[in-house]
């Protein structure tokens, strides 16, 4: 078994030459209401949930963009109420949402 059931990994990149980056979507503020929320049910560290930061993931066209690993489900969202679903319906109870999954023909 993993040390982490599920890792997520938010890409927080910023671009300084203008083209779309995560960071001008919010993501900071994405990751910083996940990880609390995460802690705060209790799902943080070992055989539970882990939330990290990561530089550009390189599918900036959807930002902000967030991944759920093993299952390698690549999310957008817009606001705290689609990563409180993403928390509860995937890291809780481990089924996708798929309303916010990021369709595979989006890259950079």
């Amino acid at each position: 078994m993993s040390y982490y059931q599920r890792h997520v990994f938010f890409c927080l990149n910023q671009r300084d030459n203008g083209e779309a980056c995560c960071a001008d979507h919010n993501a900071k503020q994405g990751f910083d209401h996940c990880k609390a929320e995460v802690k705060r049910l209790g799902l943080a560290g070992k055989g539970g949930v882990r939330i990290n930061k990561a530089g550009c993931l390189d599918r900036c066209a959807g930002g902000p963009v967030a991944v759920v690993y093993p299952e390698a489900v690549w999310y957008t969202f817009v606001d705290q109420a689609d990563l409180d679903e993403i928390i509860t319906s995937h890291l809780q109870q481990g089924r996708v949402v798929e309303r916010l999954v990021l369709p595979d023909n989006v890259g950079r």
